[in-house]
């Protein structure tokens, strides 16, 4: 019997690369990913990149201001967003379960290495262990963070637990089903909800969140 290799379908050949380079604010990021080990959350998703791309493209613009913002990243995988929003100024929070820390602080560590002064990683689990994070945020981002419906409470309780008013949420995603848009509508009883940016070649959307009340 003939030996036949495995080769992953061409879509997701990026997800099994060691390592994937990128380019934002003139510099070069290397991410290292581990799809055996830790599956979704060690590679670079799409809704990652997309958010990077918006986030640099506003800052350029001067239509966002990150520079000395507090901004936290949830879920944040590969911690792309959260060290793109680190090289355009912001004082970046990286987030993540305990399990993805270690390749979470790998990467920050690779791209950071002469200086961590604007970025730190910390452990969050969902609902958890919010207490330690005492802080309200200006910026929260999350890339790809909105497909787990038991999750969803958890989720909403943690966005309105560490932001304030006029924090503004950042969610970039794709819709792959109606649970998606569920979540976002149980959001508007918190948050104003807009849809800012939809990329139609990846099929990422981005929305933008602003919290109406301390009161919700």
């Amino acid at each position: 019997m003939a030996l036949v290799l495995y080769k992953p379908p061409e879509f997701l050949e990026p997800f099994h690369k060691q390592e994937r380079r990128f380019v934002f604010t003139g510099k070069e990021i290397l991410i290292n990913q581990d799809w055996e080990k830790l599956g979704v959350a060690a590679v670079v998703w799409d809704a990652a990149i997309v958010l990077s791309e918006y986030l640099e493209r506003k800052v350029n613009a001067g239509e966002l201001k990150l520079d000395a913002k507090r901004l936290l990243e949830l879920g944040a995988g590969t911690g792309l967003a959260g060290m793109v929003a680190a090289l355009l100024g912001a004082e970046a929070t990286l987030t993540d379960r305990s399990e993805v820390i270690g390749s979470l602080i790998k990467n920050v560590n690779i791209n950071f290495k002469d200086d961590q002064s604007n970025i730190v990683v910390k452990e969050l689990e969902w609902g958890r262990n919010l207490n330690s994070f005492s802080e309200k945020y200006d910026f929260i981002i999350g890339a790809d963070i909105i497909y787990i419906k038991e999750s969803f409470a958890v989720l909403l309780k943690t966005l309105t637990q560490l932001t304030q008013i006029n924090t503004k949420v950042l969610l970039s995603c794709r819709i792959r089903y109606q649970k998606d848009l569920d979540f976002l509508e149980m959001m508007k009883d918190t948050f104003l909800v807009n849809e800012v940016y939809f990329d139609k070649a990846k099929g990422v959307h981005i929305y933008q969140a602003t919290r109406l009340s301390l009161n919700t």
